[in-house]
């Protein structure tokens, strides 16, 4: 009798760990605003505040390790920029993250990224791994060809 009951109860108890273990593993989709804040670079140089307007999201420098240029004791400028009249922009409030849209399952893409220590401008897309870590993937032309910088959200 023992033994009946226990294959009886056998499917139940595998339905029962299938249903435990998918639901462990579920990850859910974050909310669109979800990468709104404040985040800590890879490089831990900066502080980058990503914000929304209207529909896409941005992002810009609001704080530097290093704020002031020794050599001139001045607030760091934009020097490596191919365009001369934004090699005088102050990187400090300077965009730098620019026209994402939320496309699902934690990931902004079509944007742009520019990294002033090269004066470089690259396609990006970011993904959101959990609240406080975002992963910056910057690429030229397929998003094979890239860099991935992870990112920690400032509390």
């Amino acid at each position: 009798m023992k033994k009946s009951s226990f294959r009886a109860s056998l499917p139940l108890f595998l339905l029962l760990l299938c249903s435990v273990s998918l639901l462990s593993s579920f990850r859910p989709a974050a909310d669109s605003d979800d990468i709104l804040g404040t985040w800590l670079t890879g490089t831990k140089k900066g502080h980058v505040q990503i914000y929304k307007q209207g529909n896409k999201y941005y992002g810009k420098i609001v704080w530097l390790k290093e704020p002031v240029d020794p050599a001139t004791n001045a607030p760091k400028l934009d020097k490596n920029n191919p365009d001369a009249g934004k090699k005088k922009q102050p990187l400090m409030g300077m965009v730098n993250l620019r026209d994402f849209t939320y496309a699902s399952n934690n990931v902004w893409e079509n944007g742009k990224i520019y990294d002033p220590e090269s004066g470089k401008e690259y396609s990006c897309k970011m993904t959101l791994k959990n609240p406080n870590t975002l992963d910056v993937r910057g690429y030229m032309g397929i998003s094979l060809i890239g860099r991935t910088d992870t990112w920690t959200r400032v509390k």
